[in-house]
């Protein structure tokens, strides 16, 4: 039978004593005194060594008036209990001090431990020193004794191991002291052998420097991704192995045996360590390797907390020399360029300064990963550092590289998400990610496009449906009716209310029961319509032009645009020409869709043309970027167009078409009367036209490969303007050599003003012809048919007659200026007078109107 040793009964007694004086529990403050009252108890010697002693402990009491019965407190009743647990587990049949005092260290909120944190002694720290001192005074062996059935006594063990730790002649006292167990058996040693001193010490200082090595202080800074593997809590790692085969050449060389993964953000450069790791854990690695562990350190937690100068670099070093100890640990730095200044206060060094010296002596392998910007901005900057490293890069993987990736982490995302991926949805996640989301980096955004297309099926699938959330809402208020009228004691609408409650309820249950069958029966799996909606949700492209097929959506594109710009049939043609190819997959998907320039006089439809290809081809209007090149006249207004050099005004607010092209990838560009701007514009168009892209002066890559460039010009007007003079009638022939006349005319004057190497680049050259009368009258339709549409919004209806539409068509025409003096005719004779009729009330909401011409005047007749 387990019994408490006469030092532990004297320890409870001391704490009660305690208690009766301060007037409350026995508490886990109480024992710690007791436990430091009793003198040479093993609990006593511990704690002196620590530095805490009687004094510390009874300054928190205060005198209060005594109670003649005290009892002990959950914490302090649970604690004494468990000493028994913990002799009983470690093979004593006694229970001692060191029992005692371990259990309380358990209690890490107690006051107890608050009384040693105080005084700077971590409770779990020196829990562990009990410990160590437990077992080497015999707990160890008594445990294997009993565990075996050994008839071994347990004092006979103690005695065993205090004569090996003390000499034989303490033997005789170890026996003496049976009675007590281990504890005074040990105590006797301590008094009698002047050695025993030194050798507690060296048992203090060798528990102290395994309490600082150990896997727990280690474990607070960062995380074991071997371990991680081992438990099949990483993700699979797929078609890296010619990066990760570079880190384990890098790792087995004899010096600079540091790699560092470079490579833009989300390219999977941490994926390459998980990698590492796994193979690790299967042992697919070289023996230099084998029983590594691969130790990600978090930067954040090392530097937290870290209030007073000096205290970070003490951490770092106990860190360090925990991983220099154990000698297996590859030390992993995420975004490693972070460790420069990183903890460096006044006077202090940052964690790179303090790496080096490690680095240098090989004591230390490290294996780091950063973007390729910021190991150029900062990493390269340190030599002392980055010679230390060796560089690995970790390149974009391609469509097919990544659709293998996205097929590797499938059963990851549907166990996660309790849905069915589709390899339509894999695929279209690689293809449209990189088509479309131009500014991050493949597998990442595919990655991400799977996860959230999952995410969104199973919340949409899963949603209570309104019906029975308004029902709840129903029987809220049926209830608080209810109780009114029980308030106001009228049982009439009591029983109303309770009626309308119940069937409320009713209707609720057959709801969710239909709801639940409805759910049962859902197929949720995404498939390429998920995927393209969650891509129109990123990009702002409406859904429907994603998914439309490319047949289906150029085949279309000529009569849309014949539809809105009237009279330039063939410029219409050669734009959906022009586009179809390069939709076809003929040109280099590197370069933009399409690029044009439209030469004609003005008031055509040049413009109107890019704004009807942007909505044909984006599916908004909005999608134009328009770069009026008369704002771009002075040689140095052109490097607003990517930017202002660094240390000049404007140089944070990034290039004015570089940062409209990166917020709208997919649009149409349009470099409005290109000679009006300065030739230095034409070198900035030879990158775009060529590669597809254009670096702004903060070095970011903007692509073009999704836009349309169109450049237009007025170039030759005045001259095709001039007609050539024959002899005779006009016949067809005539009439067609004078439209190419025209043509060369503008294609000429062009040359002379714009460098050969910009036409040589540009897909076609689009000359616009002169409209006549017949195109003003279908622009007219046009333009009566936006105004009916505005009038609509206003309630009011009207209709414009055919008289009324020939007027306003012969005193809007003008062959030399096109289109504009018609608007401005419109304007003039109608939308000013249907405006001073609704400012004064003559026309209001629900009239219908008739626009006539009568007497050579436009009337307004209701």
């Amino acid at each position: 039978m387990i019994t408490y040793s006469d030092n532990a009964r004297l320890v409870l007694q001391r704490a009660s004593e305690l208690a009766v004086r301060t007037g409350g529990l026995v508490c886990t403050e109480h024992i710690l005194f007791g436990l430091l009252d009793v003198d040479g108890s093993a609990a006593q010697r511990l704690l002196n060594q620590c530095g805490v002693y009687e004094d510390d402990v009874i300054r928190v009491f205060s005198p209060m008036p005594t109670r003649p019965n005290v009892e002990m407190s959950t914490r302090a009743a649970r604690a004494v209990q468990s000493a028994k647990d913990v002799a009983t587990r470690l093979g004593s049949q006694v229970v001692g001090t060191e029992h005692i005092l371990y259990t309380i260290l358990d209690e890490t909120s107690s006051v107890a431990s608050e009384i040693l944190r105080a005084k700077g002694i971590d409770p779990e720290y020196l829990q562990r020193l009990t410990y160590s001192a437990i077992v080497s005074s015999g707990g160890g062996r008594a445990a294997m004794c009993l565990a075996n059935g050994n008839e071994e006594s347990v004092n006979d063990v103690l005695s065993g191991y205090i004569s090996d730790f003390f000499g034989e002649s303490e033997k005789k006292g170890a026996n003496r002291q049976g009675q007590n167990g281990g504890e005074n058996a040990l105590h006797s040693g301590f008094a009698n052998n002047e050695n025993a001193f030194g050798k507690a010490d060296n048992l203090y200082e060798n528990s102290r420097k395994n309490a600082e090595n150990s896997d727990f202080d280690l474990s607070k800074f960062g995380t074991d991704l071997t371990a991680k593997a081992r438990n099949g809590k990483l993700d699979p790692v797929i078609g890296r192995g010619k990066e990760t085969e570079r880190v384990i050449q890098v790792l087995c060389r004899r010096t600079k045996n540091n790699p560092v993964l470079i490579g833009e953000p989300g390219v999977g450069k941490s994926a390459v360590i998980d990698g590492l790791a796994q193979r690790i854990v299967s042992g697919d690695v070289p023996d230099a390797l084998r029983g590594k562990i691969v130790f990600s350190l978090d930067l954040t937690s090392l530097v937290a907390g870290t209030r007073y100068r000096g205290d970070f670099e003490e951490r770092l070093k106990a860190t360090l020399n925990g991983i220099k100890q154990r000698g297996n640990v590859l030390l992993f730095i995420d975004e490693i360029h972070t460790i420069l200044k990183a903890g460096s206060s006044e006077g202090g060094l940052d964690i790179a300064n303090i790496l080096k010296p490690m680095l240098a002596r090989g004591e230390l392998q490290t294996i780091g990963a950063t973007t390729l910007e910021e190991y150029r901005k900062q990493f390269e900057q340190d030599s002392a550092l980055e010679r230390r490293f060796q560089p690995v890069l970790v390149e974009e993987p391609s469509v097919s590289d990544t659709i293998e990736i996205l097929q590797g982490l499938k059963p990851k995302y549907e166990a996660h998400h309790g849905v069915t991926i589709t390899d339509e949805a894999i695929s279209s996640a690689a293809i449209l990610s990189d088509r479309y989301v131009a500014d991050r980096f493949l597998p990442d955004k595919a990655i991400d496009l799977i996860d959230e297309a999952a995410s969104r099926k199973k919340i949409f699938s899963f949603t209570t449906p309104s019906e029975i959330r308004d029902l709840e809402n129903k029987i809220k208020q049926a209830d608080l009716d209810l109780c009114e009228a029980k308030r106001r004691d009228n049982f009439e609408l009591c029983a109303k209310y309770k009626a309308l409650r119940d069937d409320y309820i009713e209707q609720k249950e057959k709801a969710e029961i239909e709801w639940k069958e409805k759910c049962a029966n859902t197929d949720l799996s995404i498939g390429e319509d998920e995927i393209a909606e969650v891509v129109g949700n990123w990009t702002g492209i409406p859904v429907k032009r994603i998914t439309e097929g490319e047949s289906e959506k150029l085949v279309n594109l000529e009569k849309t645009l014949q539809s809105r710009v009237i009279g330039q049939d063939e410029a219409c043609t050669a734009v959906a020409k022009a586009v179809k190819r390069a939709r076809a997959g003929l040109k280099d998907p590197k370069r933009p869709i399409g690029s044009f320039i439209f030469l004609g006089p003005t008031g055509v439809g040049k413009t109107e043309l890019a704004k009807a290809l942007a909505s044909a081809l984006f599916g908004d209007e909005d999608l134009l970027i328009r770069v009026d090149m008369s704002e771009y006249m002075e040689k140095d207004s052109v490097s607003r167009l990517i930017g202002s050099a660094p240390g000049l005004v404007g140089f944070e607010e990034g290039g004015q078409l570089t940062e409209k092209v990166r917020r709208k990838p997919y649009s149409v560009v349009l470099f409005d009367e290109i000679e009006k701007g300065h030739p230095d514009i034409f070198n900035i168009l030879l990158q775009i036209l060529e590669d597809g892209i254009l670096t702004d002066s903060h070095g970011r890559t903007v692509s073009f490969k999704n836009t349309v460039i169109i450049l237009t010009s007025n170039i030759g007007a005045k001259e095709a303007a001039t007609p050539q003079r024959t002899l005779g009638f006009a016949s067809e022939r005539s009439v067609e050599s004078e439209g190419e006349r025209v043509r060369q005319s503008h294609i000429q004057a062009l040359k002379g003003t714009m460098k050969p190497e910009i036409i040589n680049r540009i897909d076609e050259i689009v000359v616009f012809k002169k409209l006549d009368k017949e195109n003003l009258f279908k622009i007219a339709d046009l333009m009566f048919a936006s105004l009916e549409k505005r009038l609509e919004s206003k309630d009011i209806t009207a209709h414009i007659t055919q008289s009324a539409k020939e007027y306003i068509v012969s005193e809007g025409y003008d062959a030399e200026y096109g289109a504009r003096p018609l608007r401005r005719t419109l304007q003039r004779l109608v939308e000013d007078k249907l405006s001073e009729k609704l400012i004064r009330s003559e026309i209001a909401a629900g009239d219908k109107i008739t626009i006539d011409y009568k007497d050579g005047a436009l009337v307004f007749e209701k």
